[in-house]
C-alpha cells in the first residue's frame, strides 16, 4: 500500500482465500503524472471536537494515513473514522484506538461495514463510465464494479464466465488493478489494455494470455490503482456493489446472484 508500514494497518488488512494476494508495492509516487490526480483531499475537522480529537489520533500513528470519514459511532464516547477501506474507533478524548468488527447483537450485524460502504460507493461513483471495461446485458439488474488484473488467476475465472454473469441480469464494470504494482510488466499490459482501440477485446486476449500490442495514451490505471487500495483492496477480483458492499472475493455466477439478492432484501441495493 502506498501507506507506511504501521500497526494500525498491519492489523487491519487480510487478504481473502478467493481472490490474488495484493503483491507488496512500491509508493504511489512511482506512478508519474498520473499519481498527482489521485492525491487525495485531507479531511478537515474543527478544532477542540471529538472529531478533531480522531483525527489527530490517527495522525499521529501515520501522518500519511488518508481519513475518508469520521463520524459518531455507535458506541458512546468514541467516533467512527474510515482508513484505507476499514473502521476504527477512536476514544472523544483521542486517547483509545479499537480495531476490529464492532458487532451489533440485538441487530445481528457489523456496525462499521455501513460507513465503509458508503464511503466505497462515493468513490467508485466518482470513476467516469469512459474510464471503465464494461460487459453488460442489456437492463442490466444488478451491476457490480470489480477491480481486476490480468495475472490473477481468479480474475481470469471470473472472464471466463462473462456471458454466464451478464445472462444472471449482473452487469460487470472492471477497474484496473495491476497487483504487481507500477511501473511492472502487469501495469504496463493494463495501460495496453485500457490504450487499445477495443478495449474488451484487448482485455479478454490479455486475460486468455495471447499477446495485447503495447500502446501508451492518456489513461486511467494509476489512478485506479490508487483507488483500489483507497477503498480498502487486499486482493483481486475485489467486486463491490452498486451501494458500496464488498463481496467476498471471486464468487461463481449463481453465488454472486445470490449474495447481491441477499443485499438487495436487506436494503443494501
Amino acid at each position: 500500500m502506498p501507506l507506511k508500514t504501521s500497526l494500525l494497518f498491519s492489523v487491519l488488512c487480510a487478504a481473502s482465500l478467493s481472490a490474488c494476494a495484493q503483491a507488496p508495492s512500491s509508493d504511489a509516487a512511482q506512478s508519474g503524472d498520473n499519481a498527482e490526480a489521485t492525491t487525495p483531499t485531507p479531511i478537515e475537522t474543527r478544532p477542540g471536537t471529538p472529531e478533531d480529537r480522531a483525527r489527530q489520533a490517527i495522525e499521529s500513528i501515520n501522518p500519511e494515513i488518508q481519513i475518508d470519514a469520521i463520524a459518531a459511532a455507535p458506541l458512546p464516547g468514541f467516533r467512527e473514522v474510515v482508513v484505507g477501506g476499514q473502521t476504527v474507533y477512536v476514544s472523544d478524548d483521542g486517547k483509545y484506538l479499537l480495531q476490529g468488527s464492532l458487532f451489533d447483537v440485538e441487530a445481528k450485524r457489523d456496525v462499521g461495514q455501513a460507513g465503509v460502504a458508503e464511503v466505497r460507493r462515493k468513490l467508485i461513483a466518482g470513476v467516469p463510465a469512459s474510464d471503465r471495461i464494461v460487459f453488460a446485458p442489456p437492463n442490466p439488474k444488478y451491476t457490480v464494479s470489480v477491480f481486476t488484473d490480468v495475472e490473477c488467476g481468479y480474475c481470469r475465472k471470473l472472464h471466463q464466465d462473462i456471458a454466464e454473469y451478464n445472462k444472471r441480469g449482473i452487469a460487470v464494470e472492471y477497474l484496473a488493478f495491476p497487483r504487481m504494482g507500477l511501473n511492472t510488466p502487469d501495469y504496463d499490459l493494463m495501460v495496453s489494455v485500457w490504450c487499445a482501440p477495443d478495449r474488451r477485446k484487448a482485455l479478454t486476449d490479455a486475460k486468455d494470455g495471447n499477446r495485447v500490442p503495447p500502446r501508451t495514451c492518456d489513461n486511467p490505471v494509476a489512478q485506479q490503482y490508487a483507488l483500489g487500495q483507497r477503498v480498502g483492496l487486499t486482493g483481486t477480483p475485489m467486486i463491490v456493489t452498486a451501494s458500496g458492499v464488498q463481496m467476498p472475493g471471486y464468487m461463481p455466477p449463481d453465488a454472486l446472484l445470490s449474495a447481491l439478492q441477499q443485499v438487495e432484501a436487506a436494503g443494501g441495493g
